[in-house]
């Protein structure tokens, strides 16, 4: 049996093993008992009992899919929730969250709920436990007060805590936005009474205690841990222990300036970059012509920890006055994500991450810290700067960099996914718009430090026919959408054999511009093709214009988050590089679409964990700091032995503010805690792989 734990009040996720029955356990749900029309299912999940199981049929691109069951349930003694879950589905982990709910439940408000989330594997039904929230005289109060973070101090347990567990009415299982269809099953829910967790002295402290909760430097107030930062003083005292520490380790040996491998068989010089496959194994190959493996951490900035104020002053321990020399950091933000500060109307912020720089360097902190930052850098095994970090420290000819852009032209009206919707790579502007931001980054593009750019971050390409049922929900204006009823014309001749063919009743042609409806299912196999035509088209005009005016920078393609078989299959044809966004343990079993065989990076990874005063354990979670040093070991290593991965990247350098970011993300993601204090058990994960990176690469199969 594995355990997965989080520190102190934390959820404990058990695989294997199944559960066993107890005098005082409540059942919530027993697919062998429960009666069907108890269970409710959600956004058009399919429920059938089979072996045992009540098994689910989810569809991607429904919203939550997965089931509620209704019921009258004390939980008051219970400190546990243990759910039997099997997936017989096999593509990989699924992402399933667990809500239990009150009467009066506002889950769109966090109020009246208990929220977590965990991930299951494997055919047949395993166990997983999480804790439940202990009852907390003040934790309503405080918490209504608490916004702007993904996950608050007392969210210890679950990612919402908020519920009377003496009147759960509701037990919800389903799937957050999935994009691909998914078979799995519940065996049962039992709420449970295990050991008794001790509750911290602080999550027992009425409001006008718990405010101020972030402290002058940014970090958790009411909690030590080791490194903690008291003083500035401690500032001084980690900074000198750091240097003796990276001078007792300066990097590998053997690495040329580039952070090549100086000692492996020599390719053509070039004077840039650029990727080959030898010996079966796809390579960089930097500009001196060593083999080149791409390591290295996103966003190197100092400013990794803007937090917003507006409505929230009274987080934060003795904010600077306006005469400071600190109100300075009311004022510093990071270039790239500023915008998005600006979008949600954000009018007042405060840079944790820099104000503590400037502390622990002096007045020409800035300098002090790029260098120290490229010095870290090497000292850890790495070579690579990557994307959305500080360009005056990228462009200081010390370690190779990469960035991104993220497209400024029109949407496709109609999509309704993702980040942002999906740009119409047939508007006039696509193509222009695009070259001025080539334009404006030329200086970037011709750098030999630079080894490429990606272009846009997590699109999301939703089904296999969603780039066209978007363009056909788009207004009569939208250029694809022109496009595309241009070649339904061509291949339908009459709008009568299109009816036809979609079992249809369109008057004309121009009815069928001016419909704004999801098509039918008769539309699906011209869906699939435009779809395909759109991305096509989408990859083509980013590699001419990229290659226009950087024909000797690598295109980085667009950071797969989710994907298609076909934008992949179609991304492959017209980018350097394919890269993707992935969060696991390990890349082992990734395999790329048949009939792909391209170098591929990864433009994120990380692991996170909840002992050093951080609030959120991130994307993917472990126990603590030395786990979280281990599983990078062993993610990287995964990445080596891998005949196509050129590179990964560790997102990120620093910390995110304790008190979230412009959407609240506030993950313990950084290799650096908001102080500049590197986290040591992290760091010797990544020297252990880091100094070893071009042996484990070149093992194996020539």
């Amino acid at each position: 049996m594995k355990t997965l734990a989080i520190v102190g009040l934390g959820c404990a996720c058990l695989f294997g093993g199944v559960l066993g029955a107890a005098a005082d356990d409540i059942v919530l749900l027993d697919a062998a008992t429960t009666p069907l029309k108890g269970v409710v299912p959600q956004a058009g999940a399919k429920l059938e009992l089979r072996d045992g199981l009540l098994q689910i049929k989810t569809k991607g691109e429904t919203g939550f899919p997965g089931i509620r069951v209704k019921g009258t349930w004390d939980l008051s003694k219970c400190n546990q929730l243990t759910l039997e879950l099997a997936l017989p589905d096999r593509k990989g982990e699924l992402p399933i969250t667990i809500r239990l709910d009150n009467p009066d439940a506002d889950a769109g408000k966090g109020l009246g709920v208990f929220v977590d989330r965990l991930k299951i594997r494997g055919k047949k039904a395993a166990s997983y436990t999480m804790a439940l929230p202990p009852p907390l005289p003040y934790g309503r109060e405080i918490t209504s007060k608490l916004s702007g973070m993904k996950r608050g101090p007392f969210a210890t347990t679950g990612v919402v805590a908020d519920l009377n567990p003496s009147k759960v009415v509701g037990v919800a299982v389903y799937i957050k936005e999935p994009k691909l269809d998914w078979v799995w099953g519940i065996k049962r829910i039992v709420a449970s009474t295990g050991p008794t967790p001790k509750v911290p002295e602080w999550m027992l402290l009425p409001a006008d205690k718990f405010f101020p909760f972030i402290d002058s430097y940014g970090q958790f107030k009411h909690k030590d841990w080791p490194g903690k930062t008291h003083s500035d003083e401690d500032l001084k005292k980690s900074l000198e222990s750091e240097r003796a520490d990276l001078t007792a380790h300066p990097g590998p040996d053997g690495w040329n300036k580039y952070g090549g491998w100086a000692k492996g068989p020599k390719q053509k010089a070039t004077g840039r970059f650029r990727v080959e496959k030898i010996n079966g194994k796809w390579w960089m190959v930097d500009p001196e012509g060593c083999l080149w493996w791409s390591h290295g951490p996103v966003r190197v900035t100092s400013s990794s920890a803007v937090t917003p104020l507006d409505g929230r002053e009274f987080y934060f321990t003795d904010l600077p006055k306006a005469d400071s020399p600190f109100a300075l950091f009311y004022t510093t933000r990071d270039a790239l994500l500023w915008p998005y500060y600006v979008a949600r109307g954000i009018q007042r912020t405060y840079d944790f991450s820099s104000a503590n720089a400037f502390r622990k360097y002096g007045k020409d902190w800035v300098s002090r810290y790029a260098d120290l930052a490229h010095q870290r850098l090497r000292s850890w095994g790495m070579n690579t700067i990557a994307n959305s970090s500080d360009v005056r420290l990228c462009r200081q000819g010390r370690t190779p960099y990469c960035d991104r852009f993220e497209l400024k032209s029109p949407d496709i009206e109609g999509a309704h996914l993702g980040w942002w919707k999906f740009k119409d790579p047939f508007h006039p502007e696509f193509r222009t718009n695009f070259r001025r931001q080539l334009v404006q980054r030329k200086e970037e593009l011709d750098d030999p430090w630079c080894f490429g750019f990606f272009v846009d971050n997590e699109i999301s390409w939703g089904s296999e026919t969603a780039l066209a049922d978007w363009t056909l929900q788009s207004p009569a204006t939208q250029p694809a959408k022109i496009e595309m009823i241009n070649r339904l014309k061509q291949k339908y001749d009459s709008i009568t054999n299109l009816n036809a063919a979609w079992k249809t009743s369109y008057g004309d042609w121009n009815a069928l511009l001016q419909a704004q409806q999801k098509p039918p299912a008769g539309a699906k196999d011209d869906c699939v093709a435009f779809t395909a035509v759109v991305t096509e088209a989408y990859f083509k005009n980013i590699r001419d214009e990229f290659k226009a005016v950087a024909p000797n920078t690598l295109y980085l393609g667009c950071r797969f988050a989710g994907s298609t078989k076909a934008a992949v299959q179609i991304g492959a044809k017209y980018c350097d590089v394919i890269s993707y966004n992935l969060y696991r343990h390990t890349l082992d079993d990734f395999k790329l679409p048949e009939g792909v065989d391209k170098p591929i990076l990864i433009g994120e990874f990380h692991f996170g964990a909840l002992d050093r005063g951080m609030f959120h354990p991130s994307l993917i979670q472990v126990e603590d700091q030395v786990a979280r040093g281990k599983a990078y070991a062993t993610y990287i290593a995964s990445a080596l032995r891998h005949p196509n991965f050129v590179g990964a990247h560790w997102h990120q350098f620093g910390e995110q503010p304790t008190s979230g970011r412009f959407d609240g993300e506030n993950l313990q993601n950084g290799l650096l805690d908001v102080c500049d204090t590197p986290y040591p058990e992290t760091i010797a994960g990544v020297r252990e792989v880091g100094y070893s990176l071009y042996e484990i690469r070149s093992k194996g199969k020539e």
